[in-house]
């Protein structure tokens, strides 16, 4: 049966209900003359009675009592799918996933979101950890974050943090036994503590700048991890040099636990941002979640 010949099935189906031509009229708001033709139109396509009319009452036939049977509870589920539909329109909810590095998570995303999810409670939130870059759009994700100059052009990109640097930190004793370095380059002759790329597979290069002058060092050491807070415990235990966020050493630096090397060396990256494909139709949630997360400069 053609696609436009539901209405005359929704028609049937209400006066199925009611039993009554007049009801159903009132109830559809037309002319009882156009659900009698509705109805005509209906049995002629079908070839089947669908209904028994008499001046006093209307009843189904074996055939319409099987067709309100099969309609009644179709109609009854997408009904109540369109009202969730509606629902979801005005209240923010559905579940929404992004992939996150650990320090992302960490030192913006979390802090950003933990209070404001308390108030949307119909918002699920699933926070995939991987440092390495992930294609959002083939993995399933509705959105990531990375550091700003990392975003695909194709992208919307919304910045939610500060620019920040990675710092060389090592402890006062390892420091007693190993020389400072002065310069990048005299980190070849020291334990460093690596950091192994998730996604590659391949040891991070680190990274230094100064008056226009770009280094990148591969340090060797004994140990790696793929994790920068294991990095820092690591450094903390006298095992080597790290060369981490700065904003979780801080504390450890002010206290004396840790100490600064090659401070001048340290460049500034790019923030991290939330990004999404450019086509998305954002829900009243997503859009919860970027607004949460948007940076704000103080």
């Amino acid at each position: 049966m053609a696609k436009q010949d539901f209405n005359d099935l929704l028609t049937f189906l209400t006066i199925a209900r009611e039993l009554s031509f007049t009801k159903a009229a009132a109830k559809l708001g037309v002319a009882q003359s156009t659900l009698s033709h509705t109805i005509k139109r209906l049995e002629d396509r079908m070839g089947i009675r669908l209904l028994t009319r008499t001046t006093r009452s209307v009843g189904l036939t074996e055939a319409g009592e099987q067709l309100r049977q099969s309609l009644a509870p179709r109609i009854a589920e997408i009904e109540a799918d369109i009202a969730d539909l509606m629902a979801f329109r005005d209240k923010p909810s559905g579940r929404i996933r992004m992939t996150v590095s650990e320090h992302a998570l960490q030192s913006v995303v979390w802090p950003k979101l933990a209070p404001v999810l308390k108030d949307y409670p119909d918002i699920k939130l699933e926070l995939s950890l991987d440092n390495g870059f992930r294609n959002i759009v083939e993995d399933g994700f509705d959105a990531g974050v990375r550091l700003g100059e990392s975003v695909e052009k194709d992208m919307v990109a919304v910045r939610i943090g500060p620019d920040w640097r990675l710092v060389a930190v090592g402890s006062p004793g390892y420091f007693a036994a190993h020389r400072e370095p002065k310069h990048p380059h005299e980190l070849v002759g020291h334990n460093c503590i690596n950091l192994r790329l998730e996604r590659t597979g391949g040891l991070y290069a680190w990274e230094f700048a100064r008056r226009g002058q770009e280094l990148r060092v591969r340090v060797e050491g004994q140990l790696t991890f793929n994790n920068s807070y294991a990095q820092v415990d690591a450094a903390l235990k006298g095992y080597g040099i790290a060369y981490v966020p700065e904003n979780i050493v801080k504390g450890h630096i002010a206290s004396g636990d840790l100490a600064l090397v090659l401070d001048d060396w340290s460049p500034n990256f790019d923030g991290y941002h939330i990004y999404y494909p450019s086509r998305r139709q954002n829900s009243p949630a997503f859009k919860i979640i970027v607004d949460a997360l948007r940076h704000r400069n103080a």
